[in-house]
């Protein structure tokens, strides 16, 4: 979770190992994977939020939906401004820390 991702970068995590995000359940283990790994790597929360804000700005472009559940984060996305994009990347972070 490097400060400066690109859509390379950001692509190369998600389909590493040919990891297929197909469940809302997958999404959600493979966003915590990448928030335990940043904060293994000493990322604060607001570092955090920019890095899975960036990679929801990616899925948001270039991937369709898998689920209902994906459907929804991507509609919430596309129709939030920069701000509130943020705070649902805040949030998104916090979900997965709490599970």
């Amino acid at each position: 979770m490097d400060k400066q991702l690109n859509e390379q970068t950001i692509e190369n995590q998600i389909y590493k190992n040919g990891d297929s995000l197909t469940s809302f359940d997958d999404f959600r283990e493979f966003l915590s994977g990448k928030v335990q790994l940043g904060e293994r790597l000493g990322l604060d929360e607001e570092q955090l939020a920019n890095s899975a804000q960036k990679v929801a700005d990616y899925l948001a472009a270039k991937e369709s939906p898998k689920n209902s559940e994906e459907r929804l984060l991507q509609e919430l996305w596309r129709v939030g401004t920069e701000e509130e994009q943020h705070k649902l990347a805040h949030m998104l972070v916090r979900l997965v820390q709490q599970s």
